[in-house]
């Protein structure tokens, strides 16, 4: 089963609903994502990652993982 860009964005807007969330990637598996979000102030960019990962709750595990690839870049907005 292949996922979508859009599957992806909505699996992290349910954990981060007023992020800004970009995610690229068409071939079902590779994708990339930003994700800007103000609850990653003080977080390092680690702990940023791994929030987004849970957020995708398993669609990364393991090589049954319908999520092959994600190149991630998370950030809290420079207000």
């Amino acid at each position: 089963m292949t996922i979508q860009a859009s599957d992806i964005e909505a699996l992290i807007r349910d954990s981060f609903p007023n992020a800004r969330i970009v995610v690229q990637g068409d071939d079902g598996q590779h994708f990339s994502a930003m994700v800007e979000d103000e609850s990653f102030k003080g977080m390092n960019r680690v702990q940023q990652q791994r929030a987004v990962y849970a957020a995708l709750k398993g669609k990364m595990d393991g090589p049954a993982g319908e999520l092959h690839a994600l190149a991630l870049t998370t950030r809290a907005p420079e207000n």
